[in-house]
């Protein structure tokens, strides 16, 4: 019991279940209670940039050592992008089957409608995505907090890193290895006022949502609910059971804990360190892997983003009446796996989502009735991104420990 009482986890759900009871109570005067979380996510944000600066580096540094790099480098991005495509056509037949948007009456909503979103979607051209991963500089890209263009420019200078002689990169990879456990160290530090931030954040949350919005997309809710379940209790364990040595029950059973921390923060960047912690040490994923592979997930593997925005473009064509053709079922999956890949690791609604809409040529005026919600939907999508990054890990870990076997057999 003492252990149980003791567990963060634990009291992350209390605080849950009492921000719940405090918003429903209260309504819009729980916003009272809204700085606690904002404090608290500005403390995880503060640290997130730096710890994925210096992770990737370390991990991109240790991972250049071997052979085997690059085909680490390819099985991470080419699983990425399977989960990805996987959940995109998830979320679009879960959208024909069940149709979330049908039988809504607009008129009912058309006062939550603005057109001020409209013009922050507009999808870049190819070019301009290609240079948007490149910064022209990589300390400007730092101080903004550019994921992008920062895992770009830390892979290319982790990997520059492991070709110096090992008499000279020791010494730096070792630096980035120890300032990684410092700032490990300190989100962990900050992660015991995660029931504090949690409370303030979901009391908020309800208490401005109300009811009425939420009976509103009820149904989206749960068909959502459904299509993460089975991409995460289905598809990762699949994954593992075919492609790994790990008992998916016992892959299922030791990212719970991360899971937990995933739900409440809706942020795959501050659950980081917990993740990695259970794949390290539960799952027995190397720390060079972890470190490579799991910040890289946390930045551009978003499966969940990627159910939200075809289900959500679903959702919003039946809500207008639009018969959606094969050109823009394509044109909302490849927009979809791309904006997927570029939404950061950290909660907040997700304005990439309009330029899926916009590539479809679904109306953009009714997101805000999803947006007052996003908080709800961000947090499962997070428990899925984040069980996503893990089974990769697991995997390509598997194979880069039977590369390494196979090079000292051969020496």
């Amino acid at each position: 019991m003492r252990k149980w009482t003791r567990s963060l986890g634990t009291w992350i759900l209390v605080a849950m279940g009492l921000g719940i009871l405090f918003g429903a109570l209260l309504e819009d005067k729980a916003a009272l209670v809204a700085p606690l979380g904002d404090l608290f996510m500005q403390l995880i944000k503060m640290l997130v940039i730096p710890l994925v600066t210096v992770s990737i580096i370390a991990g991109a540094a240790s991972l250049g050592n071997t052979r085997s790099a690059g085909k680490i480098g390819i099985l991470t991005f080419l699983y990425y992008l399977s989960t990805t495509a996987i959940a995109v056509i998830l979320g679009l037949i879960f959208g024909a089957v069940f149709q979330p948007g049908s039988g809504v009456d607009l008129s009912t909503v058309s006062q939550m409608f603005s057109e001020q979103i409209a013009n922050q979607g507009d999808a870049p051209g190819f070019w301009e995505t290609l240079k948007g991963f490149i910064p022209e500089n990589p300390f400007q890209a730092l101080v903004q907090g550019n994921i992008l263009q920062l895992l770009f420019f830390c892979l290319f200078f982790g990997f520059g890193l492991s070709t110096l002689p090992v008499e000279k990169k020791t010494p730096v990879v070792n630096l980035f290895h120890h300032l990684s456990e410092a700032l490990i160290w300190m989100i962990g530090k900050v992660m015991w006022l995660a029931p504090l931030g949690v409370f303030g954040l979901i009391a908020d949350a309800v208490g401005t949502f109300g009811y009425e919005i939420l009976q509103l997309v009820l149904k989206l809710f749960f068909i959502y609910l459904a299509a993460l379940t089975l991409q995460t209790f289905v598809v990762y364990p699949s994954y593992i059971k075919l492609l790994s040595r790990l008992s998916p029950m016992q892959f299922i059973k030791a990212i719970g804990k991360a899971q937990v921390v995933a739900l409440s923060t809706s942020s795959s960047m501050a659950t980081l360190p917990v993740t990695m912690k259970v794949c390290e040490k539960e799952l027995g994923v190397s720390n060079e892997s972890s470190s490579f592979i799991l910040p890289l997930g946390a930045t551009i593997n978003m499966d969940g983003n990627a159910i939200y925005y075809s289900l959500v473009a679903m959702f919003f064509a039946q809500f207008f009446g639009i018969e959606l053709g094969v050109g823009e079922i394509i044109a909302i999956i490849l927009t979809a796996t791309i904006g997927s890949i570029g939404q950061a690791g950290v909660p907040g609604p997700t304005l990439l989502v309009v330029a899926v809409l916009l590539a479809a040529n679904i109306p953009v005026a009714g997101l805000p009735i999803l947006f007052g919600v996003d908080r709800l939907f961000d947090m499962l999508r997070t428990v899925t991104n984040i069980t996503g990054d893990s089974t990769c890990a697991v995997i390509v870990d598997q194979v880069h420990q039977k590369e390494l076997q196979t090079q000292h057999s051969n020496i």
